[in-house]
């Protein structure tokens, strides 16, 4: 069943970055990724009301909601540092920078958490990941010159809070219910990327959004919930060295809809990235 919601967790998270890139052509990305929380969190809520978790919410033990709090913290960065890279370059570049989270999830998993179960394969898979990541960030002579490596720290930025927030979030909720774990962790980022807007003094543009792009903006945090609950329902009851680089595989969601929707298209150099990322991770997820 968590292999199942691991996958399921792809296809959302896929349309996410495609949904969420329609809506920020004209709108500030933080602004869109502060409306976009409040969906998720409205989205994650109304399941822990449905699964009757809502009412445990007092029993969750202090080291669980410290791990939780620093996982939406981790969240949040990840979230602003990637969108604010997909608002500066093309999807097909972005989202793969992003994806090396699992590269540097993967060995922390191992490190951290003991999960050595085909340690060979998952070496193997994340070198297979990692060359793939490589081969896909290639340069290209297009981009222009105000955008030359920003969209890039912003990605990779957003790659490594992605990562700390895997391995925060499995510890935060080893003992809770992962619906209202993610309740809990949206709610920490709804604050922090509220707070960045307040502080930036963009509260004011909320009023004269483009009604087109406010549409995609919602629809993606509703992406957005339903990839997180599926998630965080695999972390909690599968390996998490295993459960990452399947949810990774949003890529190809992602990559297909960005050439029907912005003609985006992939070099030869980064179909071969992406068939090498594919493998390794069905490599790992084969094995598990």
């Amino acid at each position: 069943m968590w292999l199942i919601m691991a996958v399921l967790s792809a296809v959302f998270a896929g349309l996410t970055s495609i949904l969420a890139k329609c809506g920020i052509q004209k709108t500030d990305s933080d602004v869109a990724t502060a409306i976009r929380t409040f969906v998720v969190l409205l989205f994650s809520v109304l399941m822990t009301f449905l699964v009757g978790s809502f009412r445990d919410i007092g029993a969750i033990s202090a080291k669980s909601l410290l791990f939780l709090v620093l996982s939406g913290l981790a969240t949040g960065a990840s979230w602003i540092c990637y969108f604010k890279a997909l608002s500066l370059g093309d999807v097909n570049k972005v989202v793969p920078i992003d994806k090396s989270s699992t590269v540097l999830t993967v060995l922390l998993a191992i490190l951290l958490l003991q999960e050595t179960n085909h340690l060979v394969i998952k070496l193997v898979g994340t070198a297979l990941l990692a060359v793939g990541i490589f081969l896909m960030v290639e340069k290209k002579q297009t981009d222009k010159v105000e955008e030359k490596g920003r969209w890039r720290l912003y990605a990779v930025l957003s790659a490594v809070f992605a990562a700390a927030t895997s391995i925060l979030a499995k510890i935060g909720i080893e003992n809770v219910e992962s619906n209202l774990g993610t309740a809990v962790r949206t709610l920490v980022v709804l604050c922090m990327a509220w707070i960045i807007v307040f502080a930036k003094g963009k509260q004011s543009q909320v009023k004269t959004l483009d009604k087109r792009e406010l549409v995609f903006i919602l629809l993606s945090g509703l992406a957005t919930g339903a990839s997180w609950l599926c998630y965080y329902y695999a972390i909690q009851n599968g390996v998490v060295s295993v459960v990452v680089p399947i949810d990774k595989l949003s890529i190809l969601v992602s990559i297909a809809f960005s050439y029907f929707v912005f003609r985006e298209k992939l070099t030869k150099k980064a179909a071969l990235g992406l068939c090498l990322m594919v493998l390794g991770t069905l490599g790992m997820a084969i094995f598990a």
